[in-house]
This record gives C-alpha cells, sequence and structure tokens, in this order.
C-alpha cells in the first residue's frame, strides 16, 4: 500500500457522500470495513451500501474491531487500541493480496473527533494519507433542527460528553456542541436557562430529533434514545446546549 484514502462519508446517508469521495471509493482497489461485534452489522451494511451507491468496484476487505481493554487508565486504554486497530489494518492489507489504493469509509468528517488520522500515523511503512472531508453528525444536527450553529458574532465551544461530566460547563461558553456522550451528560447540569437540541441517527430514515428547554427535554431525550438503542442495538447521537441570552 502507498496510499491510503480516509473518506468521510456523513451520518450514514449515501446522499452524504461528496463528488470528491466518490471520485476516491471509486479508484479505491481495495475497501477495508470494520465488524463491530454481534448486533451491529448494519454498520457494515450501512457502509456496503454506500460503496454500491458510488458505483465502487474495489475488492472488500472485513476485520474484526479491537475491544478496548477497561482496566487501563483512559489514555492508555485508548493508545493501546489505535495499536492495535493498526495492526488490524496491515494484516488485513496484507491477506488481501490487492496492489493499490486501499480507503477507509469513515463516519462523519476524518478531522472532528474521530481517531482514524491518528491510526494512520501508526502504519509503518507510512502511507502517503489522503483525506476526503465529510459532513459531520454536528451539521447534520443543526441542518435537521433548522438552527445555526452559533448566535449572532457568538462562538461554539465543541466538547465530549467525558469532559462534561468530569469539569462541568466550560467557562463562559454560550453554545456548546457534545460528541461521544453515550451517559446522556447533560443530566449533571443545571437546567436553568438551558436549551438543548438532541439527534440520533441523523439524516438516515431512523432519524430521531428532540429538542426545547433542557428540564423539560432532558427526560424525552433519555426515554427516546433507550427506545432507538435497544431496537437498533446502537445508537449514534450528538446534541447542541445554549445559554439563554439575557434581552
Amino acid at each position: 500500500m502507498t496510499d491510503l484514502w480516509l473518506v468521510g462519508i456523513g451520518t450514514g446517508n449515501p446522499d452524504h457522500l461528496t463528488l470528491e469521495g466518490r471520485r476516491a471509493l471509486r479508484e479505491a482497489a481495495l475497501v477495508l470495513i470494520p465488524r463491530k461485534g454481534p448486533g451491529k452489522d448494519d454498520l457494515a451494511a450501512i457502509r456496503h451500501g454506500i460503496l454500491e451507491a458510488a458505483g465502487a468496484k474495489a475488492a472488500v476487505a472485513e476485520f474484526d474491531m479491537p475491544v478496548r481493554d477497561e482496566t487501563l487508565p483512559y489514555g492508555d486504554r485508548v493508545d493501546h487500541w489505535h495499536d492495535e486497530i493498526a495492526n488490524c489494518w496491515s494484516d488485513t492489507i496484507a491477506r488481501s493480496d490487492v496492489a493499490g489504493p486501499v480507503a477507509l469509509l469513515v463516519w462523519g468528517d476524518p478531522g472532528l473527533y474521530d481517531s482514524t488520522l491518528r491510526i494512520a500515523g501508526r502504519l509503518s511503512p507510512a502511507p502517503r494519507v489522503h483525506v476526503v472531508p465529510g459532513i459531520t453528525a454536528l451539521q447534520a444536527l443543526t441542518a435537521a433542527h433548522q438552527i445555526p450553529f452559533n448566535t449572532v458574532n457568538g462562538a461554539v465551544t465543541i466538547t465530549t460528553g467525558r469532559r462534561l461530566r468530569d469539569h462541568g460547563w466550560p467557562g463562559n461558553a454560550e453554545t456548546l456542541a457534545v460528541m461521544l456522550d453515550g451517559e446522556c451528560s447533560f443530566l449533571q447540569l443545571p437546567p436553568d436557562h438551558l436549551t438543548i437540541w438532541w439527534g440520533a441517527f441523523l439524516g438516515m430514515a431512523e432519524q430521531v430529533l428532540e429538542s426545547g428547554p433542557l428540564d423539560l427535554a432532558a427526560p424525552r431525550i433519555v426515554e427516546a434514545r433507550a427506545t432507538a438503542r435497544a431496537r437498533h442495538g446502537w445508537i449514534m447521537d450528538t446534541y447542541l446546549l445554549r445559554r439563554d441570552i439575557p434581552s
């Protein structure tokens, strides 16, 4: 492998794939698709559907995603996990015996709260890495709710559920976009003067949306999230929080 294409595919809707992404997938010789365990087969199926919609003719090689070692401290756990994933890529490519560009389909955008680029940096010998940007979950969220990211001249802080749980509301932030939150960390915030816009399976037929003042919307979100996860076996969701602006 001399060229590795990391193609942002949005939130699962084949229409999210850009023309550049379609071209990269059509020109790839091999596409790697991860399998993420029981109950998550449709995640791989979505990737296969995107390849079909793009007209890709590449060979496809699936591999089993390693599981993070929860006994390790968080930083060590992630670092070790990334090493294992890089090894899986290398082994899968070697077994495929296919010459030419290799592509990976990356949820959302490879540059925003995604570790694919970091994992690619662990490959040896190092390939030429090409990145095709994709629609992020946050873009799909604001489009679905028909709201802007920011207030007039206002800043937006992007953070994670873990940081929200560990450190609370960050400083004087006005608008907060929260990603990678599997524990509904908004429940730990004082709900006064906060509005939330939440969405799961954004851009897909299964899309679920909730919004409103945090104290009223939070119970609805928790229930909707649990129902959707039970139905599908997995869930991808994100949300935006905004402090009320004094008039």
